[in-house]
């Protein structure tokens, strides 16, 4: 459950400072949004998925449907609304690295009215993967639900307003953010892995399950009340790293259904699907098949 964005997307050789003009390089229009993006993900990957979300009654929200669907996403609890659909607006320098500014139209009328949809789709699904691109009130009613009826909740908290509510937290059996969200969760520091994990351990005393910090070219700590677990990725040339966080994300929950036991066997398949989205452009168009992912693990 989540959101469904049209991006445009904008090549440069670098970010501009405040006040500057530069050129682009280049510009795409492309499906996204980080609920969608993991739908789609997942479909890519050969999970049974269905999507809970809102896009317009427009020809942006027809395209973004049209790709879900072709990546084999139950799309039938996605509702038409009477405003645009949501848009965003993603900068992407010659590293790769990306800014991104959403404007969430149609996202923003996701209710906790909605979440009653979740009920059927629940009722047959192992695991719920939330983020934070619909309303905040509209994730915590979803996470209860989830729980109530004993299924896994994952949240990728993307984008971080800051600390979250314990309340939510404590409905979370894994928290997926990266190190630049963890700090805005916890108001701690986060320039090491070391200052990572001391920040996950803060998290998990509010009551979060298992935190995984996704840290880019670093790879993905994992940091349980037992253990603290540093798994680094495949190298590749990154260049778009747009979508490689939703799709570790999608990555690691398809491990978790499949039923993995080994945390680190989950963490590198999620680590290994994510270098081979940062390695390609775009946003959905970037994210890897099985059996892709399966070759670069066994080619390691």
């Amino acid at each position: 459950m989540g959101s469904l964005n049209l991006d445009t997307s904008i090549t440069l050789e670098r970010m501009p400072q405040p006040g500057e003009t530069i050129a682009a390089q280049g510009i795409s229009l492309h499906p996204g949004g980080k609920g969608a993006n993991q739908a789609f993900a997942l479909g890519r990957l050969g999970c049974p998925v269905a999507m809970v979300g809102a896009v317009g009654q427009d020809a942006a929200g027809d395209t973004l449907l049209e790709s879900l669907q072709a990546a084999g996403v139950d799309c039938s609890c996605v509702a038409r609304r009477e405003v645009p659909t949501g848009q965003a607006f993603i900068t992407v320098d010659s590293a790769g690295e990306n800014a991104i500014i959403i404007l969430a139209g149609a996202n923003s009328t996701v209710s906790p009215a909605d979440v009653e949809k979740l009920r059927p789709l629940l009722a047959q699904a192992d695991c719920l993967v939330l983020q934070l691109e619909i309303p905040l009130e509209t994730v915590m009613a979803a996470a209860k639900l989830a729980r109530s009826l004993g299924k896994v909740v994952i949240l990728d908290p993307a984008p971080a307003p800051g600390p979250l509510p314990g309340e939510l937290l404590a409905l979370c059996d894994y928290l997926k953010p990266n190190e630049t969200e963890v700090a805005l969760l916890t108001g701690l520091p986060t320039a090491t892995v070391e200052q990572c994990e001391t920040a996950a351990r803060r998290l998990l005393a509010q009551g979060v399950g298992t935190v995984l910090v996704s840290l880019g070219a670093k790879g993905a700590l994992a940091v349980t009340p037992q253990e603290a677990l540093l798994v680094a990725p495949p190298q590749v040339k990154a260049v778009d790293t747009t979508s490689a966080g939703d799709c570790f994300t999608a990555a690691f929950a398809l491990r978790l259904v499949e039923g993995e036991t080994s945390l680190q066997a989950a963490l590198e398949f999620a680590n290994t699907a994510a270098a081979l989205t940062a390695s390609r452009p775009g946003a959905q168009a970037s994210i890897p098949a099985r059996d892709e992912v399966e070759a670069l693990l066994a080619a390691r």
